[in-house]
């Protein structure tokens, strides 16, 4: 741990960080995080001017810059990208049923915004760049994890020809975010504070519980060790919806009521971070899943005629299978992050 924080430091030193959608509930988190080191510049950029004035105010750092813009105008990135070292690229339509509602928007923003993204990092010579990148990705079945899947495979298919301009392209890849603005948590200690009814899909529905420092520490570590086209999963807890709604009353001491609606616009019973396919190049690394490049050029021939002779014949990592949680535990992870359900 000693050495890999020496590397977050030297990796770090006199850099220039841009994050993209940098004023979500990712960028204000990881911002905490890199104001701790000797960073050159940190560049928030995001389309929305009200929560740039508020991160700016509650910052009060001259070292970092917030520049509006749109993923979706490549301009507009490609001046913001100029001497830029490393990208987290966070921004992205990220709520299901907006996804599923708008899916044009979603491609505008997920697909086309991260196409643009990537290629002017390849342009301006960046170091590093990181996509964030969802469970949803994995067997889609909605518009947003449509997006991004298809936003991973642009990342993947350019990270095989981008070696030559010397821009390394990973993926970080996670379930549920606890306490984030498209986490079901807040709205459950909302109304569950109102002694309202909490509505819950369905009463096997599982879904994996992290945290945003969680999400924070996975990006730096893919930035810190991630090779070209790698994917990286941290391994986390998971626990059945029923079982978290438990736990929200138990925080609040209220006995939550709740009713089971149905199945929702593109919503899964089960999330999954890795799918059969891909534990065949997964490398595990106890406390995350690195998933490596295939490794094979964009080769007609090579594609037709050269599998892959490993077994994939294996169990997939999702939210059914991960360690579950008892009520006792998720109430008490859930003390130990910040939610705003006012």
């Amino acid at each position: 741990m000693k050495k890999f924080n020496q590397e977050i430091v030297k990796t770090f030193k006199n850099k220039t960080i841009l994050i993209t959608g940098g004023t979500g509930s990712f960028g204000s988190t990881v911002l905490k995080k890199l104001l701790k080191f000797n960073f050159k510049q940190i560049i928030i950029f995001s389309r929305d001017e009200r929560k740039q004035d508020e991160l700016r105010i509650n910052t009060n750092n001259n070292k970092v810059k917030f520049v509006i813009g749109d993923v979706r105008d490549r301009n507009s990135i490609d001046t913001a990208m100029i001497g830029v070292d490393y990208v987290f690229h966070a921004a992205a339509l990220k709520q299901v049923p907006s996804c599923e509602f708008y899916p044009w928007e979603a491609y505008k923003t997920n697909i086309v915004g991260t196409e643009n993204s990537i290629n002017s990092a390849i342009k301006n010579k960046v170091k590093k760049f990181i996509l964030l990148s969802t469970d949803k990705a994995v067997y889609p079945i909605n518009a947003m994890g449509m997006s991004k899947a298809l936003a991973e495979k642009i990342l993947q298919a350019r990270s095989k020809i981008s070696s030559k301009n010397n821009t390394i392209l990973c993926i970080t890849r996670y379930g549920n975010v606890m306490g984030s603005r498209a986490s079901i948590i807040p709205r459950f200690y909302a109304l569950a504070k109102e002694k309202k009814i909490l509505p819950i899909t369905d009463n096997r529905m599982t879904r994996f519980l992290m945290s945003l420092e969680d999400s924070v520490n996975l990006v730096i570590h893919a930035l810190v060790k991630g090779k070209q086209g790698e994917i990286f999963v941290q391994k986390s807890p998971a626990c059945k919806i029923t079982d978290l709604a438990k736990a929200v009353g138990k925080n609040l001491d209220v006995d939550v009521i709740t009713k089971v609606i149905g199945s929702r616009h593109g919503e899964k019973l089960n999330e999954t971070l890795v799918s059969k396919e891909e534990m065949v190049r997964a490398i595990d690394q106890k406390k995350y899943f690195k998933i490596i490049s295939d490794n094979r050029d964009l080769n007609y021939d090579l594609y037709e005629n050269a599998g892959n002779k490993k077994s994939i014949n294996l169990e997939d990592y999702n939210s059914e299978n991960a360690d579950q949680l008892n009520v006792f535990q998720i109430s008490k992870l859930l003390k130990k992050i910040k939610i705003d359900f006012q």
